[in-house]
């Protein structure tokens, strides 16, 4: 060994072991320099307004946001990466909308930018809707369908929410606040306090570092070689082309029969609608995704369906539905529009084995 290498080694040791507080990790990584912490930008501007970095309360708050979200490489290359598909759809509506184009970011914030995302508190989709809030707003959710799953009409939806909240309270900051833990949390908190002015409000803990979240999540994604990511073109992910047509039919159809008729799989149908829940389109009359191209198959292949349903004496006229080889409970229920319950309570069922020729009641 070269007195150098000594030299450094030894100091190395010093370092570590007479300063408790200094962890391996925060010396060498892999033959690298000492890693260097990130300085917060002079200036910082969220929604048009500007986050008072002169207090100290929020100068340490965003700088604890911003040195979470840099140094989280694996997150952050993956927000980089689906911001390729999501932020253009993103950006058109809230351009269309006359809203702050960094609303953007509190959605990454929210689900990280995954349709199928969903809280421990039962917030759904790139969004996070809440139940409660969703059916206010317009979306439907129920055993077959969830729409805040989906990203039309989740972002419609979020859009009126968020512009409502800042019409109630006047700032966007507030207005994302009250997304977080509700209008009704904000408007005590200010009347309490009698401040109404988010940086000066005391609020939920997790409410306070969501906003400095959105804003380092838009700090790093607006300039990230700056933060040591260099991320090729070719990683980023591109928006999925897709047509959307109008579904109204009176009988569920299985998701793969739909498919085949216009050319695309299962797989495909379900992952261009994450607010589908199961293997069928419901019946009823709702918007959905199709490969890009398909939207005349598409047509052709619902009116068929409907047709075909019409015309099938899946319901005799006499109430009743002889069992099909393959038919299962929920199937049939699919198929004649009877609920599942009333299906079994009517025929007095105790499990849901079924025969072959069996005659089952529908009134």
């Amino acid at each position: 060994m070269s007195l150098k290498s000594f030299i450094a080694l030894t100091a190395l040791f010093m370092t570590v072991f007479l300063n408790p507080c200094i962890s391996l990790s925060q010396t060498k990584r892999s033959g690298s320099d000492v890693d260097t912490d990130f300085a917060l930008p002079d200036k910082v501007v969220l929604c048009g307004e500007p986050v008072p970095l002169n207090d100290r309360w929020t100068w340490e708050m965003l700088d604890r946001e911003l040195t979470i979200t840099a140094w989280n490489k694996e997150q952050t290359f993956m927000y980089l990466k689906r911001a390729g598909r999501y932020f253009p759809y993103l950006e058109k509506k809230l351009a269309q909308n006359n809203m702050p184009d960094d609303l953007k970011y509190l959605v990454v914030a929210e689900s990280a930018l995954l349709p199928h995302a969903k809280s421990t508190q039962g917030a759904v989709g790139l969004w996070q809707f809440m139940a409660e809030t969703a059916k206010k707003f317009g979306l439907k959710s129920d055993k077959y369908i969830d729409e805040r799953r989906g990203i039309e009409e989740s972002t419609d939806a979020a859009l009126a929410y968020l512009k409502k909240l800042k019409e109630m309270f006047g700032t966007w900051s507030l207005a994302m606040a009250a997304y977080n833990c509700g209008e009704n949390r904000v408007k005590r908190e200010i009347k309490d306090q009698q401040e109404n002015d988010f940086y000066s409000l005391k609020l939920p803990a997790e409410t306070e570092r969501y906003i400095f979240r959105v804003a380092a999540i838009k700090i790093v994604m607006e300039n990230p070689q700056s933060y040591g990511y260099q991320l090729p073109e070719t990683k980023i992910y591109s928006p999925v082309k897709c047509d959307t047509v109008k579904v109204d039919i009176k009988k569920s159809m299985h998701i793969t029969e739909f498919a085949k008729a216009i050319g695309t799989t299962f797989k495909a149908m379900r992952n261009l609608n994450p607010q589908l829940i199961d293997d069928y389109l419901p019946a009823g009359a709702y918007s959905l995704n199709v490969p890009g191209g398909t939207a005349a198959k598409a047509q052709e292949a619902l009116k068929a369906y409907s047709s075909k349903s019409s015309s099938k004496s899946d319901k005799a006229s006499s109430g009743y539905y002889i069992v099909q080889e393959g038919d299962t409970l929920t199937a049939i229920s699919r198929k004649t529009g009877v609920p599942l319950d009333q299906l079994i309570e009517i025929n007095g069922l105790k499990g849901s084995i079924i025969k072959v020729g069996d005659k089952l009641d529908l009134e």
